[in-house]
């Protein structure tokens, strides 16, 4: 493993951590912008994050240790994700071979632990989104695994920091455009899946029955909620930083260049999640497979095209 114990590493990272609320609160006024209001504050966020933290946690008689294990290991799982992640072409914290099969593992096992956190307290309602949870989350890991095989194909590396700073990088300008396409398309399309955003699912909504995401942590409050959402911000960032690297090669020889280049691209992605969740309605539950597997079918051709008898 290579710890890369960088003062610009740490920094890039901090960065990165501190500005996700920020990111989110841009949806919420590309939201608004639609909606012809005003909408909240650019901090807003930042504020709910703080009032969490300040209130109490509440616990049901029926709830075990599970239940307050489910959000520490969301928010765990969540961060490890941006130590291996090379922020605007910068050395990752950590990286070793292979490393991008261990994080989307780590996602998964975070997954796990809010659906058994979920099932803690023996509400069917909250049984009803983990179960929904778990099998569109299913269809879009297949999607993120055959990104991997096409990317280990166009690089030979299976680590972050080889994809977008090693001596084959893999972006939109390489000689792989045209599959780098499909991959972005796709890795959106995982993105709106993986963060319970529009057209899967809704997270402003507060019918039960439609519910996925968000009804499995009604029973969680004050700090415990707080990190739910804190590592609900840093997997949105991991998933937005994937696709602005394969947008731009972040190599102009300045960091703060290729820093604010970086977070231009990230306002952008967040800003199309806005525009998306106003312009699109939620797909009905039948519908959403369909959807999620759109992305899979996208990458499995362009992988397909990597092969030796097509070239």
């Amino acid at each position: 493993m290579d710890f890369t114990f960088s003062f610009t590493s740490f920094l890039s990272l901090l960065t990165a951590v501190s500005l996700a609320p920020l990111f989110m609160g841009v949806i919420l006024k590309v939201k608004a912008f639609f909606g012809g209001k005003q909408g909240p504050p650019w901090l807003i966020k930042y504020y709910t994050l703080i009032k969490l933290l300040r209130k109490g946690s509440v616990y049901s008689t029926s709830t075990t240790f599970i239940f307050k294990l489910g959000p520490i290991i969301s928010f765990v799982t969540a961060f490890m994700l941006l130590l291996f992640f090379p922020f605007a072409g910068l050395p990752p914290v950590l990286s070793f071979h292979g490393d991008v099969i261990i994080l989307f593992y780590l996602l998964g096992l975070g997954r796990f632990f809010t659906v058994l956190a979920a099932l803690d307290t023996a509400s069917p309602f909250e049984g009803m989104g983990a179960a929904r949870e778990v099998f569109f989350s299913t269809l879009a890991e297949a999607t993120i695994f055959v990104i991997l095989a096409l990317f280990f194909r166009l690089s030979g590396s299976l680590s972050f920091a080889e994809y977008f700073t090693g001596d084959q990088i893999v972006n939109l300008w390489s000689q792989s455009a045209a599959l780098i396409l499909l991959v972005l398309i796709a890795l959106f399309i995982v993105l709106l899946t993986e963060n319970s955003r529009v057209p899967v699912d809704d997270p402003a909504t507060h019918l039960e029955l439609t519910m996925i995401h968000e009804v499995m942590i009604l029973d969680h409050s004050g700090p415990d909620l707080a990190l739910i959402e804190m590592g609900a911000f840093c997997k949105m960032l991991f998933y937005s930083a994937f696709i602005s690297s394969l947008l731009y090669p972040f190599h102009t020889g300045s960091g703060l260049y290729n820093g604010l280049i970086f977070s231009i691209i990230m306002t952008l992605i967040y800003a199309v999640v806005g525009l998306v969740e106003s312009i699109t309605a939620r797909y009905k539950m039948d519908m959403v497979p369909n959807f999620i597997l759109t992305s899979f079918a996208l990458v499995f051709f362009a992988t397909i095209l990597t092969m030796e008898f097509v070239q």
